[in-house]
């Protein structure tokens, strides 16, 4: 999956080394937004990286828009998520996700509700891993599971933009952008810690 998501930032990168086309890309207005919106929300719904696209949305888009465009999908895909689950049941998703990830988000979400699910979209897991467990959790609502999805991710997002922006324009940036990914890192490390300990 990784090596998929690498040859998509490159295939990508390479369409566009004339500026070709995030130019058409800008022209197609509302629509490309959309576009943009519901792929992002597409890949999120798998293991796929979506780093690439990301990378993509800023540089077709500027900062702050692309930042806004991959949070939409990202959010509308872990809504997806959580109504599929609840369609497909446990029994699929146990086969799914290890048996050692499925107790640390457990153990998270029934000791500290929200706040807990919070925590364990912290820890080194994939986020599209953690929306389908908690999904399925009778003790985890849309709203909780929703505004958790949309709040974990923005650091990350943050970080990675800026660390883009340092990379094409202003080298201190990268240090900031690093910052707030190294600080969610850590959280995430001592998060795994504690709960490794439990058990």
């Amino acid at each position: 999956m990784f090596l998929i998501g690498i040859g998509i930032l490159v295939g990508l990168l390479y369409s566009d080394r004339n500026h070709q086309l995030s130019h058409t890309l800008r022209s197609w207005g509302w629509l490309g937004i959309v576009m943009a919106i519901v792929v992002m929300m597409l890949f999120c719904v798998t293991p796929i990286p979506s780093e690439g696209l990301l990378i993509m949305y800023l540089k077709v888009y500027g900062i702050a828009p692309g930042i806004l465009y991959a949070w939409l999908g990202s959010t509308l895909s872990a809504v997806i998520i959580f109504f599929v689950v609840r369609t497909v049941g446990t029994p699929f998703l146990r086969r799914s996700v290890s048996a050692e990830k499925w107790e640390q988000i457990s153990d998270w979400v029934e000791r500290r509700g929200s706040f807990g699910l919070l925590m364990a979209r912290l820890l080194p897991i994939p986020a599209f891993v953690v929306n389908y467990a908690a999904g399925v959790m009778p003790a985890v609502g849309l709203w909780g599971y929703t505004w958790t999805a949309a709040l974990s991710i923005l650091p990350y997002y943050v970080g990675a933009s800026l660390v883009f922006e340092g990379i094409m324009k202003n080298t201190s940036l990268i240090f900031v952008g690093l910052l707030p990914i190294a600080l969610v890192g850590l959280a995430g490390y001592w998060l795994h810690r504690i709960s490794t300990k439990r058990h």
